[in-house]
């Protein structure tokens, strides 16, 4: 089977009342653990890779690890571009093999995001790939992502129906009070479902997107704070909203951190319990394993799209 487009997926997703897994992937073993329990779960994917994921990995390695991921499970997966920051690097992609790429113009104002966001779409849909676009800031660090508190900006309802119209995105990243990172809130997360409901009636059937939708799981925040780190604060979105945002019109959920902080507690603990120990593959087969455990947890309890692929 071949890398597929998110097209389908969401449609399914929609109507369905669930939303695709999207996990970003730097290396062999967040991959495996990725794709294994999404084949135990027989759930789609999204393998997404940031700018500094192909950076530090290399695309060509990155495409074939997730070519490779298809051949041993046989499941619809879609490789997509996540926060490309320009049309050279969405183009760069789109030529490289992805299916799906992320524009994000958010930082540029409506009009600019509008352009920028039109042209690569005219270059991918040409080449059969699908494009996600944003709209609104969302707050946070992640990788070349980062944006202060005080300059984000919830996603404005008046405004999606003209971008959509005029740039042809296939779905769109709003800003609901998510944000990037491990330290998303003060206080309780707040997210805005009444931009959400009004987005939805404004443009029905129409697939919106989540960024910055780690739960923070305190059980990895523990470990790494046990093992000498320090995580003092950390929050992320409670999963009980995500379900509710997946039973809507979200038809794509983003996790990072919640991927970072499994492996690294992992790593952390087996070095503390073995200090002598420097094979690789004894603390990275761990960390495999708790990924493989975090993503099924997310496909059956969060995202519900065990069962879907």
């Amino acid at each position: 089977m071949p890398l597929v487009t998110s097209k389908d997926m969401f449609k399914k997703a929609y109507e369905g009342g669930y939303a695709i897994g999207a996990f970003n992937v730097n290396n062999m073993e967040i991959i495996q653990g990725i794709t294994e329990a999404a084949k135990e779960e027989n759930a789609p994917l999204i393998l997404q890779v940031s700018a500094g994921a192909r950076k530090y990995a290399n695309h060509t390695y990155l495409v074939k690890l997730v070519e490779a991921a298809i051949h041993e499970t046989g499941l619809p997966i879609c490789l997509h571009l996540d926060h490309g920051d320009s049309f050279e690097q969405c183009k760069s992609c789109i030529d490289g093999g992805f299916t799906s790429v992320m524009i994000d113009g958010s930082h540029h104002s409506f009009e600019e995001n509008i352009e920028v966001t039109k042209k690569v779409v005219e270059y991918a849909h040409a080449r059969g790939v699908v494009v996600e676009a944003e709209l609104g800031k969302l707050a946070g660090i992640e990788d070349a992502v980062n944006v202060s508190e005080k300059d984000a900006a919830f996603t404005d309802p008046n405004q999606v129906e003209e971008f959509v119209t005029k740039t042809g995105v296939d779905s769109l990243a709003i800003a609901i009070g998510t944000s990037h990172g491990a330290y998303k809130f003060k206080g309780a997360a707040q997210l805005r479902f009444d931009i959400l409901e009004e987005i939805q009636k404004r443009l029905p059937g129409y697939p919106i997107v989540l960024h910055g939708a780690s739960s923070v799981i305190p059980e990895y925040v523990d470990m790494i704070n046990q093992f000498g780190g320090q995580m003092p604060g950390a929050k992320g979105v409670p999963e009980d909203m995500l379900r509710k945002a997946a039973s809507m019109a979200v038809c794509k959920i983003n996790i990072d951190s919640d991927l970072r902080l499994a492996m690294t507690a992992t790593i952390r603990k087996y070095f503390a319990e073995n200090p002598s120990h420097f094979d690789p593959r004894q603390y990275l087969g761990p960390a495999r394993t708790a990924i493989k455990d975090l993503v099924r947890h997310k496909l059956v309890h969060v995202l519900g799209c065990s069962g879907k692929a």
